[in-house]
């Protein structure tokens, strides 16, 4: 755990956010070395998915050509959203340094809080209701997957 990164993303979230983007920052370490950052660019990029975390993620796996970030750290200047933290999941981060917390981000106008109740709900019982629909077909797809012998897992 290093300050100068998290610093660095603190610093880059308040840059962002004096020039009109969202007040986030994100910084990808591997081996005491920063590989990728990110700014919040949802409203340049009119890309609701493109957090600081996703972008720098997304940055990552481009600069190392995998998908993969096992063995590097993530400084976020703020506690990641449910869409950050299943990123960070999915790409397999080795651990999350935060500086502001959720509740921080909420205060300025960031209340992620409804996300999570919502994904401890049914998915038919959401806000916006998820509907399955044609099951049976959909497993064709998996079945071709697990049939493949060249699939890459993850």
């Amino acid at each position: 755990m290093e300050d100068r990164f998290m610093r660095i993303a603190i610093e880059m979230a308040v840059e962002n956010a004096r020039t009109g983007g969202g007040p986030f920052g994100a910084v990808i370490v591997r081996e005491a070395r920063p590989i990728a950052t990110g700014v919040n660019c949802v409203t340049s990029t009119k890309d609701a998915t493109a957090h600081a975390e996703m972008v720098a993620i997304r940055e990552a796996c481009r600069i190392l050509g995998d998908f993969q970030l096992a063995g590097c750290d993530l400084y976020t200047s703020c506690e990641p959203c449910p869409m950050c933290a299943g990123a960070i999941y999915w790409a397999r981060l080795s651990r999350v340094y935060y500086a502001g917390t959720a509740h921080d981000a909420a205060a300025a106008g960031f209340d992620d809080s409804f996300i999570f109740k919502e994904l401890c709900l049914a998915p038919g019982a959401r806000k916006i209701p998820m509907i399955q629909m044609l099951h049976d077909e959909s497993l064709a797809a998996f079945r071709a997957w697990q049939a493949n012998p060249d699939r890459i897992r993850y």
